[in-house]
């Protein structure tokens, strides 16, 4: 089973990470990706960038030294409503969103209080993917997590640094995730959670998980550039806009 794509990538931007822009295409090139997704941690993040930097993102093109390239946030959750840091009028503007609960954000609270913030986020239609959904510090009602993720047509993410060097405990949660997405129908997507080049689509862990599981390829994002873009197209958003051309062709 061959992954092209990786929706779950940080830089320089995010304050805590180690490669520019540049740096990670080239990271995510040699490791075999067709396409990345820049997603920097929204901004009740200490060290995150401000709301300026995701609204200027358009600049960016939409294709670097043959890698596309897809312009998005990890916003933060910061209540047990589901409320995230990024207004609406940015998450517009950008290519695929991602949400996920960071502890420094929102207090990890009862399994009632994390399913309720998790819940809330995925029915919020801008919100596309819940990161690192199998974290244990933020134990949730993992059926009601899914029944909820098929119901809204959220992505659930199978997070490779997870089983890496952050969230020890994951394993056990991811496991369960896939196996029930398996049986569910539920569509995944891996992410890197890249801090550094040469880990941007690397997916070794999150890949042996899913073996182990035999998750079905057809209920895998990263397999197929199309595939995502169809998704996201469905939810309503345009990936690749390129405001050079747009620019160019309105003069």
């Amino acid at each position: 089973m061959k992954f092209v794509l990786d929706t779950h990538c940080h830089t320089i931007v995010s304050g805590h990470a180690y490669s520019t822009l540049t740096e990670m295409v080239e990271g995510a090139k040699q490791n075999g990706m067709e396409l990345i997704a820049i997603t920097e941690h929204g901004p009740a993040l200490p060290s995150a960038p401000h709301y300026y930097y995701f609204g200027n993102l358009k600049v960016v093109p939409p294709e670097i030294q043959g890698v596309k390239i897809l312009k998005g946030v990890e916003a933060n959750i910061i209540d047990y409503d589901g409320n995230i840091d990024m207004p609406e009028t940015y998450l517009k503007r950008l290519d695929i969103i991602l949400a996920s609960l960071h502890d420094i954000c929102i207090e990890p609270g009862t399994v009632q209080k994390n399913t309720s913030a998790i819940v809330g986020a995925m029915n919020n239609p801008d919100v596309d993917i819940i990161a690192h959904s199998g974290n244990p510090l933020f134990p949730v009602d993992y059926d009601k997590i899914l029944e909820t993720a098929k119901k809204t047509n959220t992505l659930l993410e199978i997070n490779n640094s997870s089983f890496v060097a952050t969230r020890k405990g994951s394993y056990k949660n991811c496991y369960y995730i896939a196996q029930k997405c398996k049986e569910m129908e539920i569509p995944i997507v891996i992410g890197s959670d890249a801090h550094y080049a040469l880990d941007a689509g690397e997916f070794t862990k999150a890949r042996r998980l899913l073996e182990e599981v035999d998750f079905p390829e057809e209920l895998i994002m990263n397999t197929h550039v199309e595939k995502l873009i169809k998704y996201l197209k469905d939810k309503g958003r345009t990936p690749f806009h390129d405001i050079r051309i747009h620019d160019h062709m309105n003069m």
